[in-house]
């Protein structure tokens, strides 16, 4: 394999995954298109894309960890949020590899265009949802997660932006909710990759580590970039940057 083309794409990875970690989402949005653009068969893509981004979000999420961002030790409240929001995750991933689809794929993916643009432009207004803003309720959490599930299983994308953007409007603070998209989301790539290796016969291994080298790069510079941010920058940054998603995904539909 030419190694000039695997440095790109590890690069690629790079920028994705600091993107991604820092604001929230897009890892999988942005880079599976670029990918698709230079050649790549989507079937080769995902499980890579997949499994670059279980190492990098385990990786932050230690990292956010140690930098106290958030609290992962078990038992603690962020961690049963992360592992309650990644199960139900996991779920609709494997709804997605399994093809389990019920409505037409352009209501579906005209759904999440929408849904996830409207929380980018919540996030810009600096808004917060009435029901959502007394606090950290378990009733909260299954809500999110179910939205955030259903958008992943039946539109394949989009769970991140939907998850961080979520949590921030119900109250969890920038630093945790990215934190613990970190943490779920590696959980929701986990059962993800796994299907796909049962399921089908990928073997782009070489693509797995180009993208692997350059997620795990991006995960400690995201995570202490996190840290150092305002809060109130890091929310305009989710803001754009999920805004921007939504925008480009109902581009792509029309």
């Amino acid at each position: 394999m030419d190694p000039w083309l695997m440095a790109l794409v590890g690069l690629l990875s790079l920028i994705c995954g600091f993107v991604s970690l820092t604001f929230g989402g897009g890892y999988g949005l942005g880079l599976v298109p670029v990918l698709f653009l230079m050649g790549f068969s989507i079937g080769d893509v995902v499980p890579a894309v997949l499994l670059a981004h279980l190492a990098m979000g385990l990786l932050a999420a230690l990292t956010h960890h140690r930098l106290r961002s958030a609290d992962f030790r078990w038992g603690s409240e962020d961690i049963k949020l992360a592992l309650a929001l990644g199960s139900l995750g996991s779920v609709g991933v494997l709804l997605a590899v399994l093809g389990q689809v019920s409505l037409p794929r352009a209501v579906v993916e005209a759904y999440v265009s929408l849904m996830v643009l409207s929380v980018g432009l919540a996030l810009l207004a600096g808004l917060r949802i009435k029901v959502f803003n007394t606090g950290f309720s378990w009733k909260k959490a299954v809500v999110l997660a179910l939205i955030a599930s259903f958008n992943k299983g039946f539109g394949g994308g989009g769970y991140g932006p939907l998850l961080t953007g979520g949590q921030v409007l119900s109250g969890v603070e920038e630093r945790k909710a990215i934190a613990i998209t970190c943490l779920s989301g590696a959980m929701t790539c986990l059962v993800g990759f796994l299907a796909y290796l049962l399921a089908t016969a990928w073997s782009s291994w070489w693509l797995a580590f180009s993208l692997t080298a350059g997620a795990i790069l991006s995960a400690p510079l995201s995570a202490y970039t996190v840290r150092k941010a305002d809060p109130k920058l890091l929310r305009v940054g989710m803001g754009l940057v999920i805004t921007a998603l939504g925008l480009a995904m109902l581009v792509k539909l029309l």
